[in-house]
């Protein structure tokens, strides 16, 4: 990954195992966005299972690539789903993909977040500046699920988070930066118009559990998927200037991706 020329021909390497194996991806998410995931994890070439009955969470995470855990709409049945779901996955040493919307808004779901994280150390935590920040114990401000902040401000926020947890820290925003130690990258693809469909951050969530199913460097994994996340956002924006038009062709734009487009469009540099 550190030699430029070979960046677009490892995203793609990654895209086709995702096509070819077709992980199944154990998504606890919120009612918002499990239709989107669902359609997004499709289009890319992965299986979605969208479970969350503490009944069954176990079962599914064992016959599961990845889980992906997201905070967005919660309640006692989902928070009973998102432990017994981490614990197993901890325990089968499964890829943790936690995506902590809102956090900072409500002392619930700060709390909720903080209980999670200790059950199980997440892979890959996915979030915007004000949600990293909040998760950092910073007390920074949120509009609901909506950040204050622009990404780069949260990078000290994300080092604190990956020092703590040992996990990759993703930092949504106008670029995205993904950090893990010492390690940085910068992913500077996407188009403004993505903050106009909800849920995007949350399928960018569901997309670096895809592949992290099929990548085990966890870093480089999370890095490629903001990568495909960002380019699939700018060919859609390229078909219409439109949040509803963008929804679609997003999911055309994933489903259709060639090596070729990844190489042409990729802005991803490391350090």
């Amino acid at each position: 990954m550190s030699q430029t020329s070979q960046i677009p021909q490892s995203i793609w390497a990654d895209i086709l195992r995702i096509r070819y194996q077709s992980p199944l991806i154990h998504s606890i998410t919120n009612f918002v966005v499990m239709n989107n995931t669902a359609n997004a994890l499709l289009a890319l070439g992965a299986s979605p299972a969208m479970v969350h009955a503490p009944e069954e969470v176990e079962e599914f995470v064992s016959i599961s690539s990845a889980l992906v855990v997201n905070i967005g709409t919660l309640d006692a049945n989902f928070v009973e789903g998102m432990r017994l779901a981490m614990r197993q996955a901890k325990a089968l040493n499964k890829p943790i993909i936690f995506d902590p919307v809102g956090v900072g808004a409500t002392t619930y779901r700060n709390r909720v977040s903080e209980e999670l994280l200790a059950l199980a150390s997440p892979t890959v935590i996915r979030g915007n500046a004000s949600e990293i920040m909040a998760l950092a114990g910073l007390n920074a401000q949120t509009k609901g699920v909506d950040s204050l902040y622009g990404s780069e401000a949260a990078i000290d926020a994300a080092r604190r988070l990956s020092a703590i947890w040992g996990s990759v820290v993703v930092v949504s925003g106008e670029k995205d930066y993904i950090i893990q130690g010492e390690q940085l990258a910068t992913v500077a693809n996407g188009h403004p118009l993505m903050t106009k469909v909800t849920g995007m951050g949350c399928t960018a969530t569901a997309l670096v559990g895809a592949f992290t199913a099929v990548n085990s460097d966890y870093f480089q994994a999370a890095a490629h998927a903001m990568v495909v996340t960002g380019i699939a956002g700018e060919i859609a924006a390229a078909s219409k200037l439109a949040p509803g038009s963008l929804q679609l062709n997003f999911l055309d734009a994933l489903y259709e991706l060639t090596e070729g487009a990844i190489t042409d469009r990729y802005q991803l540099t490391i350090g």
